[in-house]
């Protein structure tokens, strides 16, 4: 089994990464932790560092545990939902893990939700942390 745990660095989506970890150890599963950024120019090198240094800390929380876990990040011009859904349908992801921010009604149509589309839109089961 593999799982895909979308990740920000967010309380929430640190949120997801500990119902991953359970879910992993439940059903022996291999987990991908992933943060997508729209683009990664020399201008944004500080916030692709810093991405990097969440998904070491993020992987080490799986890795104590004895979890196979991998960790990606993504810079391929995609809205963080939209990369989250085609990650987890090129690689066969059998559960997304995504964390849920809470918004107001009118946030979520100003400015979207990540784990509004994923949950919409992924190829498998979501499982949304709030």
């Amino acid at each position: 089994m593999k799982i895909l745990v979308g990740f920000d660095g967010s309380n929430a989506s640190r949120d997801a990464l500990i119902v991953a970890r359970e879910h992993a150890k439940a059903f022996n599963a291999q987990v991908e932790v992933v943060t997508s950024m729209m683009s990664g120019t020399e201008n944004q090198k500080k916030e692709i560092e810093s991405a990097e240094r969440q998904l070491e800390w993020a992987q080490s929380v799986f890795e104590e545990h004895g979890i196979d876990c991998q960790t990606h990040l993504l810079i391929r011009g995609l809205a963080p939902g939209e990369d989250i859904v085609k990650y987890a349908d090129e690689n066969a992801v059998d559960e997304v893990v995504v964390g849920v921010k809470r918004r107001s009604r009118v946030g979520k149509i100003l400015l979207g939700s990540t784990a509004q589309y994923v949950i919409i839109k992924a190829p498998c089961p979501v499982v949304s942390v709030k």
